[in-house]
């Protein structure tokens, strides 16, 4: 088997391409995730706290210089990320507790009874049929 033919075999198969499916919604989902923690969510909070823009919050590790640019630890965009991965992480969670109550719910279903064994059926004609005499 060829190596072109051998890739195009494992590129079709279902799991790869949902998977891909997957991690291209998921990139979307994760821009647009910071997007509304950048550009929503931050804004107001910024304002309860006192007028402080999270993207903003710094320290100064080294001042500039002519040769060289600060060294600044960026804090507030480091909380701005904790937060667009807990608000990811937090629609994981309700996405797979979705799937695992569909999932139980299917093995719930009750399955059909299994069908009596031939002896018992026999055993159940004597029956009946002595019942009629």
């Amino acid at each position: 088997m060829s190596m072109i033919s051998e890739f195009k075999s494992f590129a079709m198969r279902g799991n790869v391409v949902d998977m891909a499916v997957g991690i291209v919604i998921g990139a979307a989902f994760g821009k647009i995730v910071s997007s509304f923690v950048k550009d929503v969510l931050m804004p107001p909070i910024g304002v309860l706290v006192g007028g402080v823009d999270f993207s903003g919050l710094t320290i100064t590790l080294r001042e500039a210089t002519e040769q060289a640019a600060a060294v600044t630890l960026n804090y507030g965009m480091f909380i701005q990320s904790v937060i667009d991965f807990l608000i990811i992480a937090f629609a994981i969670f309700i996405v797979v507790k979705g799937m695992n109550s569909l999932k139980r719910k299917e093995e719930e279903a009750p399955a059909a009874p299994p069908a009596p064994s031939a002896e018992v059926q026999l055993l159940t004609e004597i029956r009946d049929t002595l019942k009629n005499r």
